[in-house]
């Protein structure tokens, strides 16, 4: 069965190429689907779709969208009555599955870029459409609804409550959720067992080392099983025997299909992933270069 594949942009109206696709009929069912695609996606910024004709049987064209689109955003910080701005006509793509290092030095905007995409914060201007859906015109209730839903979130100093057992911290997305106390309890094992310390599941975070904690936290980002998991300088507090088990548990993450979006200035945290976007002074200065790459470089 021959397929072809064509990149399809809109910027607030869709541009689409008939001249890509077969006989008629091809176009029409192609046509049919940019319009609705169209329609799911508006937005006055950046998106890109990625549009696949079946020729051989004749079946409708199928659309997929990229995972995370964001479009020219700046982000304006107001100090002193003076606007700073922290990010610059920032444009970045991640598709789906991918794992992804974003890495620059402090105050670089890097964490200000990471709360936009997890829809902590909105930008000043720009478009980001996440899953298809353009963020800005999402209300609270959507929004709170995607962070709890769609992202997973590991921060550098744990954020586990003090005074709660290893298993009620990993629960407690799924009391949000409405999840059953019952069900909670048998999620919040399989979480704990996934990062190796359902033999922990009793402990207080006082009675856990600084590894063990950080691997509590991702249990708990991943108990609602994401489809993205966004970790801001995830091994900052760690041990190098304690931080790479923590990169090894986003490898495996990864492998089993999630997105994974880490924030570091570390240059090795960044080479575990398998591309590299670099950030200074509120832009993106160098995008998609492997890993690999960088490894060579220093050699």
């Amino acid at each position: 069965m021959e397929e072809r594949i064509r990149r399809v942009s809109f910027f607030g109206s869709y541009y689409f190429n008939n001249n890509a696709f077969g006989n008629a009929d091809d176009r029409t069912a192609a046509g049919n689907w940019a319009l609705l695609f169209a329609e799911l996606i508006r937005a006055g910024g950046l998106a890109d779709a990625k549009a696949a004709v079946c020729f051989g049987d004749r079946q409708a064209a199928v659309f997929s969208w990229q995972k995370i689109l964001i479009g020219k955003i700046t982000q304006c910080l107001l100090q002193d009555k003076l606007v700073v701005p922290v990010l610059k006509d920032v444009s970045l793509q991640i598709d789906e599955g991918e794992y992804v290092a974003i890495m620059g030095p402090s105050g670089s905007g890097k964490t200000t870029l990471m709360n936009i995409v997890g829809c902590l914060d909105l930008p000043t201007s720009g478009t980001y459409i996440l899953d298809g859906r353009p963020v800005s015109e999402l209300k609270e209730k959507e929004l709170t609804k995607v962070r709890r839903d769609t992202i997973g979130f590991v921060f550098q100093n744990f954020q586990l409550m003090p005074r709660e057992s290893a298993l009620d911290n990993v629960c407690l997305p799924l009391i949000y959720a409405g999840v059953s106390k019952k069900d909670r309890r048998q999620m919040g094992m399989e979480a704990l067992e996934r990062v190796g310390l359902s033999d922990r599941a009793d402990f207080k975070p006082t009675q856990l080392s600084g590894g063990q904690k950080q691997r509590v936290a991702i249990a708990r980002a991943m108990v609602n099983h994401p489809k993205l998991l966004l970790a801001d300088e995830p091994t900052g507090a760690l041990d190098s025997k304690s931080g790479k088990q923590v990169l090894e548990l986003f490898e495996s993450l990864n492998e089993s299909g999630v997105t994974v979006v880490v924030i570091t200035h570390d240059r090795k945290v960044a080479e575990q992933a398998k591309r590299i976007v670099h950030i200074i002074d509120g832009e993106i200065t160098e995008e998609g270069q492997e890993a690999g790459n960088e490894k060579e470089k220093e050699n």
